[in-house]
């Protein structure tokens, strides 16, 4: 089931994200985000109207995609960039694809003219993910990341999905 995310979600939600900042190069980030974090950043998305949705099986939140304002200045407004993070042991099970659904479902009945994604390279996946909703890579910087004692390069892919 994926539904929008609610406040007893937080503490999941913040698990799976903290395995891919202790863990992986895909976020940037890294120090673990505490469970009362999460609950600003969650918020702060879900107050500026935008969407966060959560994959829930067996009870248990198994990934979540959220989307916010690419950037703070007004005329980007219309531009959201979206994200997908799933647990260890829910990807490549289709999920993410589902996730995306709806959060693009989502997106398109609102003011959201063009979404975008970040992707850490190389992953295969997620820009198979993103390439799979007809998203186009639109850029690539190398080595804007270091993590792990490595440079790592971000790619971005967009699309437009509004009509106007």
């Amino acid at each position: 089931m994926i539904r929008s995310a609610e406040p007893d979600d937080i503490k999941a939600i913040a698990a799976i994200y903290n395995y891919y900042i202790t863990d992986t190069v895909v976020s940037f980030e890294e120090t673990p985000v505490a469970v009362d974090e999460m609950k600003v950043r969650v918020n702060k998305v879900l107050l500026a109207g935008f969407p966060w949705l959560v994959a829930v099986e067996g009870g248990d939140v198994i990934g979540y995609a959220y989307a916010c304002q690419w950037n703070t200045r007004t005329a980007y407004k219309y531009s959201a960039e979206v994200s997908v993070y799933l647990s260890r042991a829910h990807v490549s099970k289709g999920w993410g694809t589902r996730l995306y659904d709806k959060l693009f479902e989502e997106l398109k009945s609102g003011s959201v003219h063009t979404v975008i994604g970040g992707v850490a390279l190389p992953n295969p996946a997620s820009v198979a993910l993103h390439e799979k909703f007809g998203m186009e890579k639109v850029a690539h910087y190398k080595e804007v990341g270091y993590k792990f004692g490595r440079w790592i390069d971000v790619g971005y892919w967009q699309k437009k999905i509004s009509a106007g």
